[in-house]
């Protein structure tokens, strides 16, 4: 195993000692020397959680060569805990105890296991803006910087919006022309490639599939089409984040049985899904509405894992303990025990907005991306139990990579 330890104090400097002791190439290099590191070739650095070390570059950098990352020392973890990974190891730390952390992994390098299979994750919520989209590209960003080929699509029919906010404009044909070719039996991995508009990010490229450029264009989006595209997709990368919108029934059946369903595209996406990422508005308002359309929501989707969200957490429409507030609602009248919180950061958002880019590009610091980071690390903790299910052990996902 080929090390990199950061740090040139006498406590690293046994540390390094023990590592070689048990069979690991340890280099040991001092902090100033980090901005010019070589990381081909090796499998974790070891570097103290400090400001001006563990830098979300440095995050980057790691994440592009398939580095494992391990905060080590006795600085403040908060820092560590910024960027998704744990705790930080004490310099006195068993030298086979290190070796043993970073083989096993943690955090959010367990969603870069490239032996597990593709998936679909759809986000959804209810009506009134919960910040479906947000998170979706949010998501997105967070599973490539975790290692995964990741692909996003658009596949709201109300209101897509992916495109747009990420500044790619919604002249490109996407996911519609996907569908098309799905009916004709001519979609295939490189023709879903040749669709999708590739977009740089911090943490690397991803795949985006853009949405329709008008609502009025929701029958091309038809139940058939988007779950051939889906089981496409699944031998194309290997997660597929897909924003959905809120509704997902035909509460109007009036033109006969044969007719195309309004929100077909919606349900059939929820039912290709092997895992939910539900989103409610922190607020009064947006609770209530979460919690009639959650129940609906369970009834579609059946026993497929379901992560709820609130986002925009604070403290003003629900008080100080807001999400407490949130959490004892939630359990008392859906039965939901677990919640992640994603806070508000308008400054973030806005600055997102105005530059047409995820937030993580723009503001890397931010509690909102720290928090959705984990929440990416939760879904990746998931997966191989959703491998098991018969969504996860379809056709796309036994496939050979």
């Amino acid at each position: 195993m080929n090390l990199i330890l950061v740090d040139d104090g006498p406590d690293a400097a046994l540390l390094a000692t023990d590592l070689e002791l048990e069979g690991a190439r340890v280099a040991l290099v001092p902090p100033d020397a980090v901005p010019a590191l070589q990381l081909s070739g090796i499998d974790a650095l070891l570097v103290p959680p400090i400001r001006s070390l563990l830098t979300a570059e440095l995050i980057s950098a790691c994440d592009r060569a398939a580095v494992r990352v391990v905060p080590v020392g006795t600085t403040d973890s908060r820092i560590a805990s910024r960027f998704g990974l744990p705790a930080p190891l004490p310099f006195d730390t068993p030298a086979a105890h290190v070796l043993a952390t970073i083989a096993g992994g943690s955090g959010a390098s367990e969603a870069s296991d490239p032996a597990r299979p593709p998936r679909v994750l759809a986000v959804w919520g209810p009506h009134g803006a919960p910040g479906r989209t947000t998170l979706a590209i949010q998501l997105a960003v967070e599973l490539t910087r975790a290692g995964r080929r990741t692909a996003l699509v658009d596949a709201d029919t109300v209101a897509p919006s992916v495109a747009l906010q990420l500044g790619l404009g919604d002249e490109s044909p996407g996911l519609a022309a996907a569908c098309r070719r799905a009916q004709l039996g001519s979609l295939d991995v490189a023709e879903l490639a040749r669709l999708a508009v590739p977009l740089e990010t911090s943490a690397g490229a991803l795949d985006v599939l853009s949405g329709l450029n008008r609502p009025s264009r929701w029958p091309e989006l038809a139940a058939a089409r988007v779950r051939a595209t889906l089981a496409v997709a699944r031998d194309w990368q290997d997660e597929i984040i897909v924003d959905v919108a809120a509704a997902f029934d035909e509460d109007d059946d009036l033109l006969g049985p044969d007719a195309p369903l309004r929100h077909a595209a919606t349900a059939a996406v929820l039912l290709e899904a092997d895992e939910v990422v539900a989103v409610l508005g922190a607020d009064p308002l947006g609770v209530s509405r979460f919690l009639r359309g959650y129940a609906e929501l369970r009834h579609l989707v059946g026993d497929t894992p379901v992560t709820v969200v609130a986002n925009r957490a604070r403290p003003g429409p629900l008080g100080i303990d807001a999400r407490g507030q949130i959490r004892h609602t939630l359990s008392r009248f859906a039965g939901i025990d677990d919640v992640a919180f994603v806070p508000q950061d308008q400054r973030a958002a806005d600055a997102a907005a105005l530059h047409a880019k995820a937030i993580a590009d723009v503001s890397p610091r931010s509690q909102l991306v720290s928090s959705v980071r984990r929440i990416a690390a939760g879904l990746g903790a998931r997966a191989e139990v959703t491998a098991g299910s018969w969504r996860g052990s379809s056709r796309g996902a036994r496939s050979p990579r």
